[in-house]
């Protein structure tokens, strides 16, 4: 898959991510979608990164994806900005 950032940056994650870190990367597609806050979203990245891919012990982060992950950050903060502002 290839994962274009905000700022036009795109990622090969076949290539560019660790096995364990695209399994970890799915389960933060779904956190975006419904965390309620940022700190939510990072306390699951946090677990998830903790726990590894299905339970084997803690993943390492690399660049690319802390690069993903704050451009997912910013997209859930757009997210939350935009159900506010529509209350």
């Amino acid at each position: 898959m290839i994962f274009i950032t905000r700022t036009g940056k795109s990622y090969d994650t076949e290539k560019d991510l660790s096995a364990p870190e695209r399994h970890i990367l799915q389960k933060l597609f779904i956190w975006k979608s419904m965390a309620k806050s940022v700190q939510q979203f990072r306390e699951k990245k946090e677990e998830a990164f903790r726990r590894g891919w299905n339970n084997s012990g803690p993943v390492s982060e690399s660049k690319v994806m802390k690069f993903i992950i704050v451009d997912l950050e910013e997209k859930l903060r757009q997210r939350l900005k935009k159900i506010e502002k529509n209350r």
